[in-house]
C-alpha cells in the first residue's frame, strides 16, 4: 500500500470516527442552552439534585434533540421533571406537546396530577407559556397531530401502561404521531432478564426485551441502546419493587440509608425510529 493510499484510508477513518463519536447536539450554543435549561433557576433545587441520577444532558443529547424540533413528551406527571428542561430549550424555535393525564379521569390520582401539572405551567408563563398540553390516557390518546413530531420522549412510564393493559395502544399512538424518520426516545426501569416478565410490571421493572417487542410490534425499528442511565448497584429485588428506592422510599425509614446508597433505579435507554417511506 502506497503512502497516499494509506493516508486517504486514515483520513476516511478519521472522518467516520468523528461522525460516530460526535455528540448529537453539535452546535455549541444549543448545548449551552440545554445546559442552562437543566440548571435553570426555574427548577426546584430538589429536581436539579436528581440530575445525577437522570443524566438529562447526556440522555437528551444522545436522543438527538435539537431546539427547532417538534417534540411530544408522553406522561410528564404532576411534577413535569423533564418538562422543566424541554420547555425552555424548545421555547423559541421548536414546539413542545406535553401529553398529560386526563383531568376527567375516574381515578383521583390522574385528576390530581393533571391539575398539578397545569398549575405548574400557569405559575411560570415566561418558561411554559408555549407548551401545548394534550392528553395521554387509557380513554383518550390525543397526544399530538398525526405525523407532525420529530421526536417523542417518555421517561419511566412503560410499566404503568403495562399494568393498565394499554401499552400496545400507547406505542401505536406514538408511532402515529411521529414523522417518517422520527425518533422515539425512551427510558424505563430495567428488569432482570432472567425474571419472566409476563404481561404486567407489578414491581415497576420491565425487561429490555419486553419494551423492544412492544415498540417493534407498533412498527418501530430499534436504532441503539445506551448505558447512560445504568445503575449496577440496583439488585431489583426489593419488598416494594422499584418504589423501595429513592425518590419514593416506600418503606419510609426502614433501611433508608441502604436504599439511598443504591440510588435511583437501573434504567434502560433506548432509541427507536419510525422507518421512512
Amino acid at each position: 500500500m502506497s503512502f497516499m493510499t494509506l493516508f486517504r484510508a486514515l483520513a476516511a477513518f478519521t472522518i467516520l470516527f468523528a461522525a460516530v463519536a460526535a455528540p448529537a447536539i453539535a452546535n455549541g450554543q444549543s448545548r449551552s442552552n440545554l445546559e442552562a435549561a437543566i440548571n435553570g433557576d426555574h427548577r426546584p433545587p430538589g429536581h436539579v439534585a436528581r440530575n445525577k441520577y437522570r443524566h438529562p444532558m447526556e440522555t437528551l443529547s444522545w436522543f438527538g434533540i435539537k431546539p427547532e424540533m417538534t417534540v411530544i413528551e408522553i406522561s410528564p406527571g404532576g411534577r413535569g421533571w423533564y418538562t422543566e428542561v424541554l420547555a425552555p430549550f424548545l421555547r423559541d424555535h421548536g414546539t413542545l406537546y406535553a401529553a398529560s393525564y386526563n383531568e376527567q379521569s375516574e381515578q383521583k390520582y390522574y385528576r390530581d396530577n393533571a391539575k398539578k401539572f397545569l398549575d405548574k405551567l400557569a405559575a411560570n408563563p415566561s418558561v411554559y407559556d408555549k407548551v401545548a398540553v394534550t392528553m395521554m390516557s387509557k380513554e383518550r390518546m390525543e397526544i399530538g397531530p398525526d405525523g407532525a413530531a420529530d421526536m417523542v420522549l417518555t421517561f419511566r412510564n412503560v410499566h404503568n401502561w403495562m399494568n393498565g393493559d394499554y401499552a400496545d395502544a400507547v406505542f401505536s399512538a406514538m408511532y402515529k404521531a411521529l414523522k417518517p424518520g422520527g425518533v422515539l426516545g425512551l427510558t424505563e426501569h430495567r428488569g432482570d432478564p432472567a425474571v419472566p416478565q409476563g404481561g404486567r410490571a407489578a414491581s415497576g421493572y420491565v425487561t429490555e426485551e419486553a419494551v423492544i417487542e412492544l415498540a417493534q410490534k407498533a412498527g418501530f425499528r430499534l436504532l441503539e441502546k445506551s448505558e447512560i442511565n445504568a445503575n449496577p448497584k440496583d439488585t431489583k429485588d426489593y419488598p416494594k419493587g422499584v418504589w423501595t428506592l429513592p425518590p419514593s422510599f416506600t418503606l419510609g425509614d426502614t433501611d433508608r440509608e441502604k436504599y439511598a446508597a443504591i440510588g435511583e433505579s437501573d434504567r434502560m435507554t433506548l432509541k427507536f425510529e419510525k422507518p421512512g417511506p
